[in-house]
């Protein structure tokens, strides 16, 4: 894909559009999402860190949408990329009508430890989707970090009895997670553990893999910079990589194509379904799974869209006070000399 020069600050500000999409079903407790989207020479970006986040994070995920925009992406390996169903932290007679929105599904992947939530719910919603999908499908859950050394081990233990491909972060720091794996061999419970947020939310997003604390990383093109950036540190990690999505449009939905596409070995199914779990998107083809497969393209945004689901002033005035203070770091990054994550 061609590339263009990087673009100057005014530039990027002149091409930031706000827009609020609602989802289907609240999930990781937001029930809309609100993104910025730039259009640069080579295509559509999209810069949605979520609203929480401070700069110094933010700043990859602007870095991200810049090289979409501006430098386009590496060739992909493969034409499509096979995809799992997600399923929020909904009640159990809730997960079959989530599944339905999703075409076909060889694996599933399902919200747990969410706040104000019990293991016995989680026990009771991953039942029913092993109920719904079959004994074939795989089975993964993502704890988000939420659960101590302790809460994980009994999770875990718990839930493998339906099957677990892995678990996403059980528990939020490094050290904790290598203990986890050896308590989970030493009670000889076979369910690998794949670290997310220890990768794209660390200053360093290698120690996981220098300290074996997981058995494969989850990466993200947005939150590591961009999918040049995700490739080097799924190269230097030596695990293998589950590409997924932060519950982003179908703009952003297709750098984690582009990524996935990419990467020289692609072992897992990837988490890029997520459009399933929109109401509406940004572009008149959205990028949804078929037969279980996205495929990897760029998607533009549709302006009419854009202006059906725009966010009004006061939002697109804050997003560009946010691009404003990221557009340094987010350059530093793009031209390879990154400052902390942390």
């Amino acid at each position: 894909m061609p590339s263009a020069p990087l673009p100057a600050l005014h530039d990027v500000l002149d091409a930031v559009r706000v827009v609020r999409v609602p989802l289907r079903t609240r999930f990781r407790g937001v029930s809309e999402r609100e993104v910025a989207l730039v259009s640069g020479p080579v295509g559509w970006g999209e810069f949605g860190a979520f609203l929480e986040y401070g700069d110094a994070e933010a700043a990859a995920w602007l870095a991200s949408a810049l090289e979409a925009g501006w430098l386009g992406w590496p060739e992909p390996v493969r034409a499509a990329v096979p995809v799992n169903a997600t399923v929020p932290a909904v009640p159990p007679d809730q997960v079959e009508e989530i599944l339905s929105r999703f075409d076909a599904w060889d694996s599933v992947k399902v919200k747990v430890a969410e706040s104000g939530q019990s293991l016995p719910e989680d026990v009771a919603r991953v039942a029913a989707v092993r109920a719904v999908v079959g004994p074939n499908a795989w089975i993964r859950v993502d704890a988000n970090g939420a659960w101590s050394l302790t809460e994980a081990l009994e999770a875990i233990r718990s839930l493998s009895r339906y099957g677990l491909e892995y678990v996403e972060q059980p528990c939020a720091t490094v050290a904790e997670l290598r203990e986890l794996r050896v308590l989970l061999a030493a009670v000889k419970v076979d369910v690998p553990i794949a670290a997310d947020e220890s990768v794209r939310k660390a200053a360093d997003p290698l120690l996981v893999a220098r300290e074996q604390a997981a058995d494969l990383i989850v990466v993200k093109a947005a939150p590591l910079g961009g999918v040049r950036r995700a490739l080097a540190i799924v190269a230097e990690s030596g695990l293998p990589a589950v590409v997924s999505s932060a519950l982003d449009t179908s703009v952003g939905l297709a750098a984690g194509a582009a990524l996935a596409g990419a990467l020289p070995h692609l072992e897992h199914d990837c988490g890029l379904g997520t459009a399933a779990l929109l109401a509406a998107d940004v572009t008149r083809s959205p990028l949804l799974a078929q037969d279980g497969e996205i495929v990897v393209r760029p998607v533009s945004a549709n302006l009419a869209l854009l202006d059906e689901l725009g966010a009004g002033e006061e939002r697109t005035a804050w997003w560009r006070e946010r691009v404003t203070r990221c557009y340094e770091p987010a350059m530093a990054l793009l031209e390879g000399n990154p400052p902390s994550l942390g």
